[in-house]
């Protein structure tokens, strides 16, 4: 079945990764500390950090031969949408990698929509009931669910979901998140990926 969504184009009408980036630069630099409230300030430092993040990622990521190799074998149109906020820091950890690795192949169309903005797509890809970003949905051209993927890689999730079993304070939960993705520099991503893939790839032999 076809979502009324993906007939109307809402994915594909998305931004770009490039649009997305200038999006969240224009933001950050038109922010005017003077007429914001704290809450306000505090999350665009918030997506300055995020933005930084992802800039950094983007410079130094190349993707892995067997990753490229795989991605490549995608002979048919796809749509990989992703649901996202530039708030996130899962999505400023993740998208450069996934949109590096989408990159390499012409047949993917790869696009991002607002959480906030479309609150009824990201009902249909909850996780555990809850809006948890970034969430990618892959589509073939007709509009049928090929794969989906998120919010975190799943070592991230076990680690996450231990931390926060252990009573870690929400800021000490985040700096530990964000130093394991500065660690695994995104091999967790490539390897699932890689994995999911090959199965959309063995399905069309």
């Amino acid at each position: 079945m076809t979502h009324k969504f993906f007939e109307d184009k809402v994915p594909h009408n998305g931004y770009t990764y490039k649009k997305y980036c200038e999006m969240t630069q224009e933001q950050i630099e038109s922010a005017d500390p003077g007429k914001m409230t704290t809450n306000e300030i505090n999350r665009n430092n918030v997506i300055k950090l995020n933005q930084h993040r992802s800039c950094r990622i983007e410079k130094n990521y190349e993707v892995a031969d067997e990753v490229s190799k795989e991605i490549n074998k995608i002979d048919e149109s796809q749509v990989w949408m992703v649901i996202t906020e530039n708030w996130c820091g899962d999505s400023a950890q993740c998208l450069p990698y996934i949109s590096g690795i989408a990159s390499l192949n012409n047949n993917i169309d790869f696009r991002i929509i607002l959480r906030d903005s479309h609150p009824e797509i990201m009902d249909l890809y909850l996780t555990n009931g809850t809006r948890s970003i970034p969430k990618l949905v892959a589509f073939d051209a007709e509009g049928n669910e090929k794969f989906s993927w998120g919010p975190r890689p799943k070592q991230a999730q076990k680690l996450f979901d231990q931390w926060r079993a252990e009573g870690v304070d929400k800021p000490e939960l985040y700096e530990k998140l964000h130093s394991w993705y500065a660690k695994d520099k995104g091999k967790s991503i490539e390897n699932e990926f890689h994995g999911l893939i090959k199965n959309i790839n063995l399905e069309v032999v």
